[in-house]
């Protein structure tokens, strides 16, 4: 809700919203005439009222009674970017993304007590996902989709709440949401399609991490690789595994080798962020000096082992 009066009318000063002028959206939606100015609009705008209640809680205690009288009178709507039961969860336009779904889309649902993502559907709408589509681009045509949506069923709330449907009991997946050990390129085990598609889901969020040499080296920007590239002596005349790093000096990427082929990466951060080059000239050219006799396949990436975190025991603490 407070993402709806926001894009209506914009952040809130200090000084409260006294003579902030509505959008368009707004004023469309309360049928108002194009005139901004004049009595007649002010009047208006004060006797024409939105069709729901916005609340800004307070303590807990005032959270849940209020929680549960909105669900005892009409529920509670919950705009869900995915097209539900699929990728139920906290993250679901990263599992979108990750797992290279072509269709996503935005669901109005009203929300049930104690399961999240469970509830009834009130709307639902799809929309195909390019290829190359990065989360932060997904969610910026989901918002928009999402916005228009839940007017729309605010506007008609009665209807949409009595033409409400249940969630199908096939397809059902979940959206987990997302830690530093995601990030952790697996070069053994993921694929060049997988790496990319992961950089594409949490890159803006998370940059994929590996190690080199003992330090943890951040991956930012990573691209598919030519097959033009793959025809180089360099990639077809040596024996490499998972891991491996090679300079393409043609196209200045460097070239890791994955579980079934290559992936490109154009800028790394080791201490300050590099482009390929630099990384090259600062740390892969010197490596192959000092280790003349050395095989490429030892100059590689490895897969870095983020320590697990230990679960912290709640205190109990008695007040007298």
């Amino acid at each position: 809700m407070r993402v709806l009066v926001r894009c209506c009318w914009g952040p809130l000063p200090g000084g409260g919203c006294a003579g902030r002028r509505q959008s368009p959206q707004w004023r469309s939606l309360v049928g108002l005439s194009g005139s901004s100015g004049g009595e007649d609009g002010r009047g208006a705008r004060v006797r024409e009222k939105p069709p729901w209640r916005v609340l800004f809680f307070g303590t807990d205690q005032f959270a849940r009674e209020t929680l549960r009288a909105l669900h005892a009178a009409s529920g509670v709507l919950n705009v869900h970017p995915s097209c539900l039961p699929r990728w139920r969860g906290p993250a679901p336009i990263i599992h979108t993304v990750l797992h290279g779904d072509t269709v996503a889309g935005v669901t109005i649902m009203q929300i049930r007590p104690k399961r999240f993502d469970v509830g009834p559907i009130l709307k639902q709408e799809t929309v195909p996902v390019p290829p190359k589509s990065t989360t932060k681009d997904l969610e910026a045509v989901l918002s928009r989709l999402g916005a228009s949506m839940l007017i729309s069923v605010l506007k008609n709330l009665p209807e949409s709440l009595n033409n409400g449907r249940p969630q199908p009991a096939e397809g059902v997946t979940h959206a987990p949401k997302i830690s530093a050990a995601t990030s952790c390129i697996k070069w053994e085990e993921q694929t060049s399609e997988q790496i990319f598609r992961l950089h594409c889901a949490i890159g803006n969020i998370i940059p994929l991490q590996t190690l080199w040499v003992n330090s943890t080296i951040k991956l930012l920007d990573l691209v598919e690789v030519n097959s033009s590239v793959l025809t180089d002596p360099k990639l077809t005349g040596q024996a490499v595994i998972p891991g491996s790093v090679i300079y393409h000096k043609q196209s200045q990427i460097l070239l890791v080798c994955c579980k079934d082929g290559w992936i490109g990466v154009r800028s790394v951060m080791l201490k300050k962020t590099l482009t390929a080059t630099d990384f090259y000239n600062g740390y892969l050219h010197p490596w192959y000096q000092k280790n003349s006799q050395a095989q490429p396949s030892q100059c590689r990436f490895q897969t870095l082992r983020l320590p697990l975190k230990k679960k912290q025991k709640k205190k109990i603490v008695a007040v007298q």
